[in-house]
């Protein structure tokens, strides 16, 4: 519900600060005492457009800040985080906007920066103002299918529309993407069986260009390596006489040295012994077909095939497994597409049946909450002085390409004001006064299914009085059981069931022209009925009056 509302420097307003009780909330006041300003200002904070205009003279900025209270479930907390607005469920939320003497507006959430339409969006699921903001609220016919489908209590079976669409949908993707993926897999289908008829020839093997090129780099040496090993041979030749000689010469002198060469004679056999292995692993090396020059040209052919290969498909050589692979999945798909084909094909089949099964379902469910809407509505129009008057829900067919999430419906509410006379939208009837009581007895019925937790109805008994104007305030008494209802009224029967009321009035000096609001009390509340019963001249007849109204002693 909404709080408080704080008001600074709009147009005649210079400092307020209200207060507001739940139920059902009057203002009142003589005409042009300033009570069409705090519905803009409210607007103001709700994310309505602003401009300088609205700033009092004199004044470098206006600001507006609406505080609200709202259950944990509503949607509202959604919006907030989505918006990235931290604030904690449950906590009290505060909306304010600023607008600065060039035009530009600033919106803020619990003093958080946000956008205009955040703002607009938070306001739209807290207020609904009736008969004041044009095309808002049931005013705008694009809430009028969700608002039957809330006072139907359709929400399972709008669900299970919003299942089947989102199936559907998913699978169509899926079958267009796989159409797709096969038809360009067609076009390139010649060019697929030559690559794969290619590369099935060459065959690469993991890790094949590193071992060959390593094997290239080899046989490109092998000259010199040949070389290299056979002048090792030579020296090692040419050293193991004088080690051989040297180790004969101490073993023939080790008896009389006692034991004192037995080091060297070990050191100079081990020397030996690994001057031997050398020779015999150079040896090998040098007979070894590593070194054979001639399959060089053979390695270069098979890495050089490789290379091309890769730089052909724009892959890397260690890529051309996995291109290999690739291409056989594809052109095995292409064998098999048209099988896959037909199964998608039948599965979105099968899923679209199944979204127009539930859509006609939701449409069936609709026309029956849409005629028990109907009589529900009808009967409170006559005590409302609209007992000429009917309304209607239509709910028509939409064209199966406009269908979606929400169901193949458009569900439009309908009035016709005068017996014969076509029904029309209901944003179009020409009488605000008729508009406003058409509003109320709308709202009376959908009570328990709207989320919006105040109701603002601007002069809402304009044109009517004597009982019809005790109806209204009848009904708005009873919607304020249920939700908190703003209520800028002249008549007295509405004024008198009001649980809090506000006077607005107007006050001038020499310097200056404000807008003053202030809470009335029990006395001071017969007195403004009474003056709204009399008029200027209060009688003790209007007193007395005053007083049975609203149901206290004189």
């Amino acid at each position: 519900m909404l709080a408080g509302l704080s008001i600074r420097d709009v147009v005649l307003i210079d400092r307020l600060d209200l207060q507001f009780d739940s139920g059902l909330v009057v203002l009142t006041g003589e005409t042009g005492a300033g009570k069409s300003i705090l519905l803009d200002s409210l607007g103001l904070a709700l994310g309505e457009r602003s401009d300088s205009g609205l700033l009092r003279p004199g004044a470098d900025k206006a600001t507006v800040i609406a505080s609200f209270e709202a259950p944990l479930d509503h949607p509202l907390w959604l919006l907030l985080d989505e918006g990235g607005v931290e604030i904690e469920p449950g906590e009290p939320l505060l909306l304010r906007r600023q607008v600065s003497a060039d035009g530009r507006s600033r919106a803020f959430v619990n003093d958080q920066p946000v956008s205009v339409t955040l703002l607009r969006q938070l306001g739209e699921s807290l207020v609904e103002v009736q008969g004041h903001f044009e095309q808002r609220g049931l005013l705008d016919p694009k809430t009028h299918r969700k608002t039957l489908d809330l006072f139907g209590g359709l929400r399972v079976e709008q669900t299970a529309v919003e299942q089947a669409w989102a199936r559907w949908q998913n699978l169509r993707t899926t079958f267009e993407a796989a159409q797709e993926k096969l038809a360009t897999a067609r076009r390139d289908e010649d060019f697929l069986r030559h690559a794969i008829e290619e590369l099935a020839r060459i065959d690469p093997q993991e890790g094949e260009e590193e071992a060959l090129a390593e094997r290239r780099a080899l046989l490109l040496n092998a000259g010199q390596l040949l070389e290299a090993m056979q002048d090792a041979l030579t020296q090692l030749d040419s050293a193991e006489r004088p080690l051989a000689a040297a180790q004969r010469r101490l073993e023939q002198m080790s008896d009389k040295a006692a034991g004192r060469l037995d080091g060297a004679v070990s050191a100079l056999g081990r020397a030996l012994a690994e001057t031997e292995e050398a020779r015999e692993t150079l040896q090998a090396l040098a007979s070894d077909g590593d070194f054979d020059g001639e399959g060089l040209q053979q390695i270069e052919d098979r890495y050089f095939a490789l290379k091309d290969l890769a730089r052909k498909h724009r892959v890397e050589v260690s890529g051309l497994s996995d291109l290999h692979r690739d291409m056989s999945e594809q052109l095995a798909a292409i064998d098999s597409g048209d099988a896959e084909l037909q199964r998608l094909e039948k599965e979105c089949g099968s899923a679209e049946a199944l979204y127009w099964q539930a859509a006609d379902a939701l449409s069936k469910r609709r026309k029956t909450s849409a005629e028990a809407l109907d009589v529900a509505v009808n009967a409170e129009l006559p005590p409302l002085k609209l007992d000429k008057a009917r309304f209607r829900t239509a709910v028509e067919k939409l064209d199966p390409d406009q269908a979606g999430p929400s169901g193949c419906d458009r569900v439009v509410f309908e009035v016709a004001t005068n017996p014969g006379s076509p029904p029309g939208a209901l944003g179009r009837i020409a009488s605000a006064g008729e508009l406003s009581r058409f509003l109320l007895a709308l709202k009376l019925v959908l009570a328990e299914a709207s989320p919006v937790t105040t109701l603002v109805f601007d002069e809402v008994d304009s044109g009517v009085g004597g009982a019809t104007a005790a109806a209204v305030g009848d009904r708005l008494s009873r919607l304020a059981e249920k939700r908190q209802i703003l209520v800028v009224t002249h008549s007295p029967q509405v004024a008198s069931r009001g649980r809090q009321h506000w006077h607005v009035e107007k006050q001038a000096d020499q310097a200056q022209t404000v807008t003053n609001v202030r809470v009335l009390d029990s006395r001071a509340r017969r007195e403004e009925i009474a003056r709204m019963l009399s008029g200027a001249s209060i009688t003790e007849e209007a007193r007395a009056a005053a007083a049975k109204l609203i149901g206290v002693p004189e």
